[in-house]
């Protein structure tokens, strides 16, 4: 079964503050603050929630397609995506505007000032790739372009192909009506707890409410691990535990990943989460969202291990 991912490419540039923000921002001059942070380096890794999980996907030797926009200084990443086993065919390069872009600086106190330029991101793929669509495959919404957000649905629910909607950090950028018209018909909705109760608040539906316009409900908890929610029952699915957990930056992505490994082989609902956790557990044992990787046979030694 093929897999559609749309969703983000990003480049993540990261810098670590040998201090801490707070002794160089003054609380009384905040109406006025202008500082300059002397960095000690500066990282560079792919990111995006679409390349995240096409990453993941490609190590449970999946052929995922991705369904974005890339800007003029792609050729890196896209080089890195076909090493890994992920289908380019359906990413859309703009050429006058550079990749959409993270810049991350992290203190010795774990805070975090994050600028985010959204460059080629601003631009739709507006469907040009629907060709690539195959009805008997299985389909991801995750954040990226807004347009590319709401059209996705609509093309999957006219071509009866089973979705997930993930529309993780953008919610507060559409309606109640929008998120309800995204969400409905859709195979499964995805969020964490916090962005499961923005997305009750806008749209004024509980959880019930939601399940008359999606089959499933999950939601992740992090180190707590996933709970799968229907109508006819709620089910926890716990995190898979790491000697040394190092990052947890892009492990919702790597359980997406495994969650659509499994579904795409048809397994149940329950053993599809259990593979997501599993996956999640080797993101957090490195720094950055695609720094992981493990053979089939190591990832099952780790699923038997824990399930």
């Amino acid at each position: 079964m093929n897999i559609y991912i749309s969703g983000s490419l990003a480049y993540d540039r990261i810098m670590t503050f040998p201090e801490k923000f707070a002794s160089h921002i003054l609380p009384e001059k905040l109406h006025i603050l202008n500082v300059c942070f002397l960095v000690n380096d500066l990282e560079e890794k792919f990111g995006g929630t679409a390349g995240n999980i096409a990453y993941s996907l490609g190590l449970l030797e999946e052929r995922p397609t991705v369904l974005a926009t890339a800007g003029h200084d792609f050729e890196r990443y896209s080089k890195w995506l076909h090493k890994n086993n992920v289908d380019p065919r359906g990413i859309k390069v703009v050429d006058d505007l550079p990749c959409a872009s993270a810049y991350i600086t992290t203190d010795q106190a774990d805070n975090q000032i994050t600028a985010f330029n959204p460059g080629a991101m601003n631009y739709p793929t507006n469907g040009e790739y629907r060709s690539l669509i195959e009805k008997d495959g299985l389909g991801i919404v995750s954040p990226g372009n807004l347009e590319d957000m709401q059209k996705y649905p609509a093309i999957y629910r006219e071509m009866g192909l089973p979705f997930i909607f993930d529309p993780g950090q953008n919610i507060p950028a559409f309606t109640g009506e929008q998120l309800k018209e995204m969400i409905n018909g859709s195979f499964m909705l995805i969020a964490n707890d916090y962005e499961l109760s923005l997305i009750m608040e806008a749209t004024g539906l509980e959880k019930e409410g939601l399940l008359s316009l999606t089959r499933t409900i999950i939601t992740t908890l992090g180190e707590e691990g996933s709970k799968i929610l229907n109508r006819d029952r709620e089910l926890a699915v716990p995190a898979v535990k790491v000697k040394k957990p190092l990052d947890p930056t892009g492990c919702g992505d790597a359980f997406r990943a495994g969650l659509l490994k499994g579904l795409s082989r048809k397994r149940d609902l329950p053993e599809a989460a259990r593979m997501g956790a599993t996956c999640a557990s080797f993101c957090v044992e490195h720094s950055g969202t695609q720094a992981h990787s493990f053979s089939l046979a190591e990832f099952q030694d780790r699923y038997n291990q824990h399930f």
